[in-house]
């Protein structure tokens, strides 16, 4: 017992382990409020509650000096060690079981039945314990009986090995726990990575939809800036042409105004040759009917939105293939790109 004693001795405070028991990474063992007082001398200028760690930091096991990394939890995230506290509890009550009370008087229950009667048999047939006065006169007269120091030593036997097993069995579970914490690390670990997976996927398909909007786009931009140029171009030549009308308006007017028959004669001449060549407008072009629509320029891309609507991930457990992706990812192009090609035909010319 005395070998047993040392092996529960904390090695901080030199008493033996105080509950809840914490087991290191090393396998050594601490009281917890031990591990803690450690790891606050350790990390002085951490921020602490109410005397609890709330952040992670590090220590020095004060058996074999190894390294101690602690997470957020601080000390509190120590697995608890319950195989040896359960020991403990066993040790106690083995010790205070064989160490005799001090000028204590032994006091035997008596009987309920028989008030001058101590219990000192045991009724196996009904399992309770009873007086010799029952057995010989009472209800369990017919019964088979026994010592009931016998009956202790059995009894305290059969309990000793349930706590055996019991202690056994919480180990394991204490082992199933860490497991199962370990699969729920592992579960949102791997969770974190797959949703940055996706997001990469998607931001690849965006980057796609966009440069093919860019490149749609840029392709009515040309015609339009093609077709209103042409539209000002011949605005300033008709603008041109009715100012150069004007001018010659002007000058018949001044014309009619001569009084003089052979001076008239002489300028009217040249003048009628000028209105003749101003009214006729065939030098001039003419946009054709709906050159300025830009309908032609038609999309559909129901078959696209149905084809996005359908994403979703694949069922085989293998990699995706580059050259598949890849191949997939022209597709996707080729079908985005649903556009009318333009047939853009130059204006005919026609006369006013």
């Amino acid at each position: 017992m005395e070998n047993l004693e040392k092996q529960l001795i904390c090695p901080i405070c030199l008493e033996m382990f105080t509950k809840p028991v914490v087991i290191l990474p090393c396998q050594h063992n601490l009281c917890r409020k031990c591990a803690n007082d450690v790891f606050q001398a350790s990390n002085p200028y951490l921020p602490t509650r109410t005397g609890a760690v709330t952040s992670g930091g590090r220590f020095r096991c004060p058996s074999c000096r190894h390294e101690v990394v602690l997470d957020r939890h601080g000390v509190y995230g120590l697995q608890r060690n319950l195989l040896v506290e359960n020991i403990i509890d066993m040790f106690k009550q083995e010790s205070s079981s064989s160490k005799p009370a001090p000028e204590r008087k032994e006091e035997m229950p008596m009987c309920d039945v028989h008030a001058d009667e101590k219990i000192n048999i045991f009724c196996v047939t009904h399992g309770v314990p009873t007086c010799s006065m029952c057995k010989v006169f009472g209800e369990h007269k017919d019964c088979e009986v026994a010592p009931i120091s016998s009956i202790y030593q059995t009894k305290k036997t059969e309990l000793s090995d349930g706590i055996a097993m019991m202690v056994g069995n919480n180990d394991r579970i204490q082992g199933i726990i860490s497991q199962l914490e370990e699969a729920c690390r592992a579960v949102e670990e791997n969770g974190r990575r797959q949703k940055t997976v996706v997001c990469e996927k998607f931001d690849q398909l965006y980057s796609v939809l966009e440069a093919k909007k860019r490149e749609m786009s840029q392709k009515v931009t040309a015609e339009q800036e093609e077709k209103v140029n042409y539209i000002r171009s011949l605005t300033r030549k008709y603008s041109d042409h009715l100012e150069e009308s004007c001018k010659i308006v002007e000058m018949g007017i001044q014309t009619m105004e001569e009084a003089e028959m052979a001076l008239f004669l002489q300028n009217t001449k040249p003048l009628l040759k000028k209105i003749a060549d101003a009214s006729s407008t065939a030098h001039l072009d003419q946009i054709e009917r709906g050159y300025e629509k830009m309908d032609h320029y038609k999309v559909d891309f129901r078959k696209e939105r149905k084809a996005l609507r359908t994403i979703d991930f694949i069922q085989d457990e293998d990699d995706e293939d580059e050259d598949a992706e890849a191949k997939e990812e022209a597709q996707i192009v080729s079908a985005g790109d649903v556009v009318s090609a333009p047939q853009h035909h130059p204006p005919t010319q026609t006369t006013l």
